[in-house]
């Protein structure tokens, strides 16, 4: 298991944030377990996070992700994907993603996706203008090199020069139709639908205990990959 997560309310500057992250780890857990130590505090320190959230994000993502490469030698070969969201008082949302662990919003039981899966086969053309390629050799997932089924990842020393690591950035306001969300990463994804997900999700209070449906919903269906889901609950 090579996942990692955040879960928590904050008090920063005289607001309460909500921050909430799933890091899908691979070749190791070392790049996720930086991530879950480093990279809200990285956002938040960003001198321009209350006037202009989406730029300090995205440099956030980008200081993280050359931290992990400089770091030394071990740290940045193995890699992560990331999905973070961070709820600000409770009305507004951002979130960001790098990679194919996904956020879905549901607003009156309705299931919208807000983030991109970054994935090979969409992204080719970035990969291979940076003289990388794309291969489904061996077995049936188009890969990075033939090596890595993202896209955008953070680490990845090795195939770096043909991978990404700027997210994408997306906002919501959290009004009273908005009831839940989802952040999970592809073992979820890969066998359960989005808007099932939701309905799933919607059927029991308790968000931990609806996380915890998801997962083995999902392990009935038999996903074959490392699965972490977090829930947020918006209205009673």
């Amino acid at each position: 298991m090579e996942d990692y997560h955040v879960s928590k309310f904050v008090h920063f500057q005289g607001r309460e944030l909500g921050l909430f992250a799933i890091y899908d780890g691979h070749l190791g857990d070392s790049v996720p377990s930086y991530l879950q130590k480093h990279l809200f505090p990285n956002i938040l320190k960003d001198e321009e996070f209350w006037t202009d959230t989406n730029r300090s994000i995205s440099k956030a993502y980008e200081r993280t992700d050359q931290a992990i490469l400089s770091h030394n030698p071990d740290l940045g070969r193995g890699g992560s994907t990331a999905v973070t969201a961070i709820l600000i008082d409770g009305q507004k949302l951002w979130i960001a993603n790098v990679g194919d662990s996904r956020a879905v919003l549901s607003k009156r039981g309705k299931a919208i996706q807000m983030t991109t899966d970054h994935e090979p086969n969409t992204e080719r053309g970035s990969i291979e203008n940076r003289g990388g390629f794309v291969s489904n050799m061996p077995g049936d997932v188009a890969r990075v090199n033939g090596q890595l089924a993202v896209s955008r990842a953070f680490g990845d020393k090795n195939l770096k020069l043909h991978l990404r690591s700027d997210p994408d950035v997306q906002n919501a306001i959290v009004g009273p139709d908005t009831d839940l969300l989802i952040l999970a990463s592809d073992g979820l994804w890969k066998v359960v639908a989005n808007q099932e997900a939701v309905d799933i999700a919607k059927r029991t209070k308790d968000p931990q205990k609806a996380a915890k449906q998801l997962v083995a919903e999902a392990l009935k269906r038999e996903s074959k990959d490392d699965i972490s889901c977090i829930v947020v609950r918006f209205k009673g």
